[in-house]
C-alpha cells in the first residue's frame, strides 16, 4: 500500500513536470480563433497588384493586321505555347517608375495597375492602329518567406490575388513554435521600407492591406517564447522530458527495492 501511494505521488509529479514543459496555449496556436463571432461578409475586394521600380514586364500589341503592329514590338524574346512561337517585348520598370515604350517613347506607368496599363496602352496605340489588343503580364511576382516555417525561401506566383496565406502553405505552413499572432510583413511603400505586423490567429487580418501580398514583400516568422527560452537554455524539451523520467524512475525503482 505504501509502495502504492508513493507510485501515485510520483506519477502525478511527472504529469505536473510534462505540462509544465509542454503545455502551449491554444491562443497561440490556432488559426482564426474569433471565427464564430464574425458575420459571414460578400465579397468586394477587387484587388489588383500595381506595378513598382524594378518589375519585369511582358507586353504585346496585336491587331488584325499584325505587319501594322510590329512597330509597337521590341520582339527581345519568344514564347511557345499551344504549338506556335510568339514573339514578345518585356521591359524593365525603372527607379522613377518609367519604361520607353517603342513609338510612344517614356511612359510613367508606377502605381498603374495591370488594367490601368492596358487601357492607357490602348487609349495611346488606338491614335495610330485601330482596335489593338493589349497583353500585359507581370513577370517578377516573388515573395521571401523567412524563420519559423518548413521550407523558409522565395515563392514565385503567377497571380496578382496571392495572400498570406497562399504564401505560408507554399513555404510548408508553420511549425509548431512559430508565433502566429506577431507575423512581420516588410514591404516597400512609396519608396519606403516599412515594417507591418499582422496576427492570423484572428480573422481580421483578412481585411488588412497586408492579406494580399505584393510581389517583393519579405514575411518573417518569428519563434515564439517557448522555442526562444529552449535556445537560449541550450537545451531541447526532449532533452529535459528524458532527464525528468530518468529521475523519477531511479526513485521508484528505489522505494520499491527497499
Amino acid at each position: 500500500m505504501k509502495h502504492f501511494v508513493l507510485i501515485r505521488k510520483v506519477f502525478l509529479l511527472l504529469l505536473i513536470s510534462l505540462s509544465l514543459f509542454s503545455c502551449v496555449s491554444k491562443k497561440t496556436m490556432l488559426y482564426y480563433q474569433n471565427v464564430t463571432s464574425v458575420n459571414n461578409k460578400e465579397i468586394t475586394n477587387s484587388y489588383e497588384i500595381k506595378i513598382q521600380p524594378d518589375d519585369l514586364l511582358m507586353i504585346n500589341v496585336t491587331c488584325d493586321d499584325l505587319e501594322i503592329s510590329k512597330p509597337f514590338n521590341i520582339n527581345n524574346g519568344i514564347q511557345s505555347g499551344g504549338g506556335n512561337q510568339q514573339n514578345f517585348s518585356t521591359y524593365l520598370v525603372d527607379v522613377k517608375g518609367f519604361i520607353n515604350f517603342p513609338v510612344l517613347g517614356s511612359l510613367k506607368i508606377g502605381g498603374l495597375t495591370r488594367t490601368e496599363l492596358m487601357k492607357l496602352l490602348t487609349d495611346k496605340i488606338s491614335q495610330y492602329i485601330k482596335n489593338p489588343l493589349i497583353i500585359v503580364t507581370i513577370k517578377n511576382y516573388k515573395v521571401t518567406v523567412q524563420g519559423e516555417v518548413a521550407s523558409p525561401g522565395i515563392i514565385s506566383f503567377d497571380t496578382e490575388r496571392f495572400t498570406l496565406v497562399d504564401a505560408l502553405l507554399k513555404a510548408g505552413d508553420l511549425k509548431i513554435q512559430a508565433k502566429r499572432e506577431n507575423i512581420l510583413i516588410i514591404r516597400q511603400i512609396d519608396g519606403k521600407i516599412t515594417y507591418n505586423r499582422v496576427d492570423i490567429t484572428k480573422t481580421d487580418f483578412i481585411d488588412s492591406p497586408f492579406y494580399y501580398l505584393k510581389q517583393n514583400d519579405m514575411i518573417y516568422v518569428e519563434p515564439n517564447r517557448m522555442a526562444i527560452q529552449a535556445n537560449a537554455n541550450g537545451r531541447p524539451t526532449s532533452l529535459a522530458y528524458s532527464l525528468l523520467g530518468g529521475v523519477l524512475t531511479y526513485f521508484v525503482l528505489s522505494s520499491l527495492i527497499k
